[in-house]
């Protein structure tokens, strides 16, 4: 039996997963792990269970005895991955779980920004609801639009797969040609640049990378048309946020809908938060009851996997 570190409390069956095989020391709150705290409880520590907010660095990697680390999320930019593969240490992550949950969350809020919805909200709830008016908060079009979709991984054909059903034109702009999936969804592959002056709704769902930090910055949303719009369910460092907020000012694009942003958690002070063209969630991509707890369930199984000397399910490093 080995003991196991686990940073925040999962949903679904995850700890009773854990608790059946090895001693488990849970953090339990209030919110994520302070960092003295985590690296204070590595100590005897074989396998650990984190969470995307934990900053898991040569200190963590390098800890004595430690043998897995299994992460509750797809993402692991919060990883040290050179650390992580010259210590030798497996590390698991949770993909395919979230696609689905994930690209719907894209479709609404594509939906939500082209046509309005939050402005919609606020203005009923400001009790400034009137007479019908011929031109009041006028939209963007969807059905038979051009979406651009930058990144086509699970998540990228997945927000193409829904977006057919709006009869849009799809374009895609990715590192890796993929026609035999191009041809399925009816997308076309084309330069990051064409998709940006070419699209009417531009959808982010590349990892985040040194070569993807920034790359919606100023240039880039110069090149977007004045009227299209920015969707964002990728990292929130993948956009230059004081070019966004420029961008918005100048009305260079309609909108932005963000489900994840730069910094993260955003203040309400900030100045995309009080632009009422830029839609805001809470990073919820995966917020779904089902979603959550796969995830929770496919990260215990990679750590059990890994303490026991089988492969684990789903590993990255």
């Amino acid at each position: 039996m080995s003991r196991v570190l686990v940073t925040r409390r999962p949903p679904g069956r995850a700890l009773e997963m854990l608790a059946a095989a090895h001693e488990v020391d849970l953090w339990d709150g209030p919110g994520e792990m302070p960092r003295d705290e985590l690296l204070a409880r590595l100590s005897g520590v074989e396998g650990l269970y984190c969470m995307l907010t934990d900053r898991i660095d040569a200190r963590v990697i390098g800890t004595p005895g430690l043998r897995a680390i299994s992460q509750m999320a797809v993402g692991v930019d919060n990883v040290d991955l050179e650390s992580i593969r010259s210590a030798g240490i497996p590390l698991g992550h949770t993909p395919d779980v979230l696609t689905d949950a994930t690209a719907d969350l894209a479709v609404a809020l594509l939906l939500a920004g082209a046509r309005r919805l939050a402005e919609g909200v606020d203005h009923v709830r400001a009790d400034a609801w009137g007479p019908w008016e011929p031109e009041l908060l006028l939209g963007a079009e969807v059905s038979g639009s051009t979406v651009g979709i930058v990144g086509f991984g699970r998540i990228g054909e997945a927000v193409a797969r829904r977006m057919t059903g709006f009869g849009c034109r799809l374009l895609v702009a990715s590192r890796s040609p993929k026609p035999d999936l191009e041809e399925a969804v009816g997308a076309e592959r084309v330069s990051f640049e064409e998709l940006l002056a070419a699209a009417d709704h531009v959808v982010l769902t590349v990892p985040l990378s040194d070569e993807t930090r920034g790359l919606m910055d100023a240039d880039a949303l110069g090149r977007m048309q004045r009227t299209a719009g920015l969707v964002n369910v990728a990292r929130g460092p993948v956009v230059d946020t004081d070019a966004l907020v420029a961008a918005l000012a100048a009305d260079g694009i309609a909108y932005a809908a963000l489900d994840v942003t730069d910094p993260e958690p955003m203040r309400a002070d900030h100045p995309l938060v009080a632009d009422p063209r830029c839609t805001i969630l809470p990073h919820l991509g995966s917020s779904t009851t089902g979603t959550r707890a796969a995830m929770a369930e496919l990260a215990a199984e990679n750590l059990l996997a890994a303490l026991s000397g089988r492969p684990m399910v789903a590993r990255i490093a």
